[in-house]
């Protein structure tokens, strides 16, 4: 009787054992093809290319980017006390004047709404900058916004790999552009602790960006410029306009930036390609 016992506890295991092996096997096998009709449940055809859930996500970062950048980098200059820290919200602002016009640019021709106010998050960043002082400030301020050019870096890489819309490839390439630029200036300032952002990278939970949903409508609200504030004068220049993704014959791109080696400086939103 015992070893019948045994040989049923025997059997009882091994049954166990070949459930646990097979169970996420079966609770994954009806999922096939799920990433590709998520994709396309949440994607619109344009004229430029199929503009998905991924792609919309990414036009409103960028836009929300400038929106509490633009004014950290306006803070930089009226408050910092090193040349550092003035220069990198230098190129703050510069950077971001440019890549909101082309931001408001592509959301305008996609039907994407675009926000008008920083996220919450970001609304707390710019308090945190704007309570510190003196050194604790300068640190505040390069840890801050480090972390969140760091974040933001890979996700351009992500976008400009999987968007098949030619409009958001241009975006991605101005924002990849813009984007590490800050990065460097950030780490010029020599305050960056790249310890506590690995960590911080290491225990990140996954983001899983849904984008805002499809327009509904032709009638997009037209988003309030990000510009600087009178008075604020900068010394850097926009970022060099990357070689894009041509756009649909009917439409021309804006043309920003200074080109290298044209020997001419554009403006941000002073000139469209003819």
């Amino acid at each position: 009787m015992r070893h019948v016992n045994g040989t049923k506890l025997v059997i009882a295991a091994l049954v166990a054992t070949l459930g646990a092996l097979l169970l996420p096997l079966w609770s994954y096998a009806d999922r096939t093809g799920t990433g590709q009709s998520e994709l396309e449940a949440g994607t619109v055809a344009t004229e430029w290319g199929p503009l998905s859930a991924g792609d919309r996500d990414f036009l409103v970062k960028v836009r929300l980017a400038g929106l509490w950048e633009l004014p950290a980098g306006q803070q930089a200059l009226q408050r910092a006390p090193t040349k550092a820290i003035r220069d990198c919200g230098d190129h703050l602002i510069v950077g971001h004047t440019d890549l909101d016009e082309r931001v408001r640019y592509a959301a305008g021709k996609l039907g994407v709404g675009l926000p008008n106010q920083p996220n919450e998050q970001q609304q707390g960043w710019l308090r945190e900058l704007t309570e510190a002082q003196g050194t604790a400030y300068q640190r505040k301020f390069a840890m801050l916004l480090r972390s969140a050019h760091g974040k933001f870096f890979g996700q351009i890489g992500q976008v400009r790999n999987n968007t098949r819309n030619a409009l958001v490839r241009r975006l991605a390439d101005a924002a990849n552009v813009t984007v590490l630029d800050h990065i460097t200036m950030l780490e010029r300032t020599g305050m960056v602790d790249f310890d506590s952002i690995a960590n911080d990278a290491a225990n990140a939970p996954p983001a899983s960006p849904t984008g805002p949903p499809p327009p509904t409508s032709t009638v997009v609200p037209v988003p309030i410029p990000v510009v600087p504030e009178d008075g604020v004068r900068t010394t850097s220049r926009p970022s060099p306009s990357p070689t894009g993704e041509p756009t649909a014959d009917s439409t021309r791109a804006p043309r920003f930036g200074s080109r290298a080696g044209s020997g001419t400086d554009h403006g941000p939103g002073a000139d469209y390609d003819d």
